[in-house]
């Protein structure tokens, strides 16, 4: 019981990890890109943990952690944010690769501003929610950064891949939030559940993605300037 989160990680990184090396993709090729991002990303995210976890947003129910803990983080939590988005990286890599096929920029464009308005009314409507307000103000300030002010060509293949990051997403967080392994306070965020997952998660897992991508391709995209300059 004191592995359950510790096993969760494993198995989250496992299948990538492995499939790194298949010949087509190659994504282990890759991982110069992808290490960066999940270092730097992370920093942010595990400020915010300890922030959240500080102020009661969210707690860890004990019987399932191995109670070894930095910053009055579990171990296990940490290693969520490397897992999680390495993971993810690798599937947005993956559909790449097989999926030629690409969402138009008008409409990619128009999920943007739904994006981001829909993060307006819910940060004018609950302002006083740590999570909601934290997670939707992240996500607009991503969003309008990448499609607005960088104008950057890959947002319409992270929509995509956002869609089948869902899958295990429901899996994965569908585990933390049923038995459970992480608590909510209900009373820092909007009180709405899909299942047993809070509406933020989702969202904040749609930020924690796209800041671990936005890396990956900059850094990705950099070699190739410096390659052939």
């Amino acid at each position: 019981m004191k592995f359950t989160y510790l096993l969760i990680n494993f198995f989250t990184i496992l299948f990538p990890l492995t499939l790194s090396f298949d010949k087509k993709v190659q994504f282990y090729k890759k991982w110069k890109f992808v290490w960066p991002g999940l270092l730097i990303t992370g920093l942010v995210f595990l400020f915010w943990d300890v922030l959240f976890t500080v102020d009661d947003v969210w707690s860890f129910n004990t019987k399932y952690i191995t109670g070894i803990t930095i910053s009055q983080l579990p171990i296990e939590e940490i290693f969520f944010f490397l897992t999680v988005p390495f993971a993810c990286i690798f599937i947005y890599a993956c559909l790449n690769y097989y999926i030629k096929w690409e969402m138009d920029i008008r409409l990619t464009r128009i999920i943007s501003n739904l994006i981001i308005i829909f993060s307006i009314l819910i940060l004018i409507l609950y302002p006083h929610r740590l999570y909601t307000r934290v997670t939707f103000t992240l996500l607009a300030f991503l969003v309008i950064l990448f499609q607005f002010i960088y104008k950057i060509r890959w947002l319409n293949r992270f929509y995509i891949t956002f869609l089948v990051v869902l899958i295990p997403f429901y899996i994965i967080n569908g585990i933390l939030t049923a038995w459970p392994v992480v608590m909510y306070n209900n009373a820092q965020n909007l009180g709405l559940r899909i299942g047993t997952i809070p509406v933020e998660d989702h969202f904040y897992c749609m930020a924690l993605l796209l800041m671990n991508i936005g890396f990956f391709e900059y850094f990705r995209l950099r070699s190739i300037k410096i390659h052939y300059a």
